[in-house]
């Protein structure tokens, strides 16, 4: 044979086995992905609304109450509040119907929104009632009490108290009446627009029966205010009345906030004790009492 017919042969054996093996692997790269197309998809995970920390019922709940968590597909309810359909801080401000536990789907069977059928009977607690109080700018904190924080509830109303004389001079007292009570609505909402500061003219407060007739005396007899309370110290589930023994009421006169204005408590030929006469309307009653001097330290 001659030397260019064997080059030009083992050329041709050379390109005949480089196709054969191109050929191979494009069938065999057709043949998985026709596998894979036959195999059936495996579902999507999804995520739906779960509670972080167990939620009592009656308990206005915020956006920190909530967290997505990823679901088996398969077990799946309708029911369920999936992720993408609406934000977290929507929830905020709606009430949870029944306990729910910690990492419980929520559903919205569970819990209430603000506004619907049946929202202030589930925010309220087994026992307690809903009273409305009237606040202004000042006396509301300036728009920064929102639903579900805990205040006291303080009056201010004029008194008089008899000096070293026995002479009635008229002052000025604040007294704090309720403490560690619960807001469950400020100015008919139940729900502030993404924390922004609203100035209301009423708050509603949840309370026992007994302290709603102490607000509506109080309502009488003079300004009413509210006192922010940290979230630390309050006690969120104690449903007895404020009692209202000596170791409870405290009040302040006005000659304890100004040094201009004579305090009949230490006049001349007082011991400690003096008449107070509480107005109101058109009545007036005096009782004895003492002094408890306000702390003006810092």
């Amino acid at each position: 044979m001659r030397p260019r017919s064997l080059v030009l042969f083992t050329v041709a054996l050379v390109l005949a086995g480089g196709t054969t093996l191109i050929a191979r692997g494009w069938l065999a790269q057709q043949a998985a992905k026709a596998a894979a197309l036959a195999m059936p998809k495996a579902a999507p995970a999804r995520s739906v609304l779960v509670a972080r920390q167990a939620l009592a019922r009656g308990q206005i709940l915020r956006p920190q109450d909530f967290s997505w968590q990823v679901w088996p597909a398969g077990r799946l309810e309708h029911a369920y509040i999936l992720a993408g359909t609406r934000p977290i801080k929507a929830f905020a401000g709606w009430v949870a119907r029944d306990p729910i536990g910690a990492g419980e789907p929520v559903t919205e069977t569970k819990i209430v929104a603000p506004g619907n059928r049946g929202f202030l009977a589930a925010v309220l607690r087994p026992g307690m009632r809903a009273v409305s109080v009237p606040i202004t700018v000042t006396s509301g904190i300036s728009g920064f009490v929102f639903p579900g924080d805990r205040v006291d509830l303080l009056i201010t109303y004029p008194v008089r108290l008899k000096d070293g004389a026995g002479d009635p001079t008229q002052h000025k007292a604040a007294e704090t009446v309720l403490r560690d009570v619960r807001v469950i609505a400020i100015d008919q909402k139940l729900v502030s627009k993404d924390g922004e500061a609203t100035v209301a003219h009423t708050a509603t407060l949840e309370v026992t029966p007994k302290q709603s007739e102490i607000i509506a005396v109080a309502s009488q007899m003079g300004q009413l205010s509210l006192s922010l309370r940290s979230l630390v110290n309050s006690g969120d589930h104690r449903l007895a009345d404020s009692t209202r023994g000596n170791s409870q009421v405290t009040y302040t006169l006005d000659s304890e906030v100004s040094p201009l204005i004579a305090n009949p408590m230490s006049s001349k030929g007082n011991s400690g004790e003096a008449g107070v006469t509480i107005l109101r309307g058109g009545q007036h009653s005096e009782q004895p009492t003492r002094s408890q001097p306000a702390s003006r330290g810092l």
